[in-house]
């Protein structure tokens, strides 16, 4: 009997996947954890290993098609499976684990309509096929549904064999709203950027089509305004003296320790102080509650020139300069080429940017959603600032941190930000660099 394979979740957060190209093809015996196609998500690319050991009997998901996790990508024939007395295949189990897709259940070579599910009360409920599809969608689906009070049978699915998506959710949230108010004319919902009409395409314009990626990217940050309502602040830091600490010890350090010594192992380390001392801002919104998270990974934006990715240094509050500088070397060249895994980009608690490394000296960056707040920092300059009522010229940076204003208000993140401020401001030429 032929077993499904479905779209796995690729990392925390990753709700579709992308089937860039299949590795197998109808009729290839496949080993167990053998790769079987390459998986395209927001966060990175990556074989998918086959969670059984037999033969592709069929390819349900064409390449370049994207699809919610959970959803059947495949069809194994599984070899040595064991038959019941009568010779009928082994039923399957009914009702899977929270987050997986419901199987029709398989006896005598025919597939049942209906499914049985225990009502609670010692009686049973019969549900369509059909109806449990909807109903085994996605985790994130199933989470938006019950946030807005929303009985998933009721709706319509758009997806694969009718499963309800986070689209149809949305369409139907924005329905309802609009609903009472509305004229009697119908009234125009707005949709997201991507679903709008098209513009029109004149004589010598370049259509570029969106990359799974970029498409994420797109998705992620409107949400994370969407959702999360964006404050944000900004102090200067005067780094003078951590700027002739680097120029001091730069060469050395490049050449005991193989790597190049910026400035962002030192902003990530007074940014995890800054967290101990105020741990409201790594934290996430939870509906009615607030999680403050105990681990603290710290998620380091790296420019891609056409995409902007995160990798995460997990524990990175365990770790002094030397060894923040060695793991963000590690992860930003993993990030350039290519090579990051599910687990390098996902679990962060808090964010920080760095377009100072592009010349930026002042941004309003989008928070990480959904992670309570992101730290930028700019560009560092030289400017004639007073200092003991006389002009000096110092060189000077910009910190600023967004917020979500549900967690925290402006007199918590300025603490945050003053504590990063003290400590930047702590260094000197003298300084040793492990501290």
């Amino acid at each position: 009997m032929a077993q499904p394979v479905t779209m796995p979740q690729l990392g925390e957060s990753v709700t579709e996947g992308t089937i860039a190209r299949w590795l197998k093809a109808e009729g290839d015996e496949v080993q167990r954890d053998e790769p079987l196609c390459e998986v395209d998500t927001d966060k990175v690319s990556a074989e998918l290993p086959s969670p059984l050991a037999g033969t592709l009997e069929k390819i349900l998901i064409s390449e370049g098609t994207t699809v919610d996790v959970g959803t059947e990508i495949a069809l194994m024939a599984v070899a040595g499976e064991e038959e019941s007395p009568n010779g009928e295949s082994p039923p399957t189990e009914e009702f899977p684990a929270a987050g997986t897709e419901a199987q029709p259940v398989a006896a005598g070579g025919a597939s049942r309509s209906a499914a049985v599910r225990d009502a609670g009360d010692g009686h049973s409920k019969v549900e369509s096929a059909a109806t449990l599809r909807r109903t085994r969608s996605s985790p994130v689906v199933r989470r938006l549904a019950a946030e807005h009070d929303i009985d998933i049978r009721q709706i319509t699915g758009t997806g694969i064999e009718g499963r309800v998506t986070r689209k149809d959710i949305e369409s139907y949230i924005a329905e309802r709203e609009a609903a009472p108010a509305a004229p009697p004319e119908p009234e125009t919902v707005e949709r997201e950027p991507m679903e709008r009409e098209r513009v029109a395409v004149h004589e010598g314009d370049r259509v570029v089509e969106l990359t799974s990626v970029r498409r994420a990217i797109a998705q992620r940050m409107s949400a994370s305004k969407r959702e999360a309502p964006h404050a944000w602040t900004m102090v200067e830091v005067d780094v003078t003296g951590l700027v002739g600490l680097r120029e001091r010890v730069k060469e050395e350090f490049a050449g005991r320790e193989g790597v190049k010594l910026t400035y962002l192992p030192f902003i990530v380390r007074a940014a995890v102080e800054g967290l101990k001392e105020h741990p409201v801002l790594n934290s996430v919104w939870d509906g009615d509650r607030i999680v403050l998270r105990k681990k603290v990974h710290v998620g380091v934006a790296v420019d891609l020139e056409d995409a902007l990715i995160v990798p995460v240094v997990r524990d990175a509050d365990e770790l002094n300069i030397l060894g923040l500088a060695r793991k963000i070397d590690e992860v930003v060249r993993k990030a350039r080429g290519g090579a990051l895994t599910p687990d390098d980009v996902s679990g962060g608690t808090f964010t920080v940017n760095n377009p100072g490394a592009l010349g930026s000296v002042v941004s309003t960056p989008i928070i990480n959603h959904p992670q309570a707040a992101i730290l930028s920092a700019e560009a560092i300059v030289k400017r004639p600032v007073v200092r003991d009522d006389a002009i000096a010229v110092r060189s000077m940076m910009n910190l600023e941190v967004s917020f979500d204003h549900r967690i925290l208000d402006g007199g918590a993140a300025l603490r945050f930000l003053n504590t990063v401020k003290k400590r930047l401001e702590s260094y000197s030429p003298e300084s040793r660099v492990v501290s």
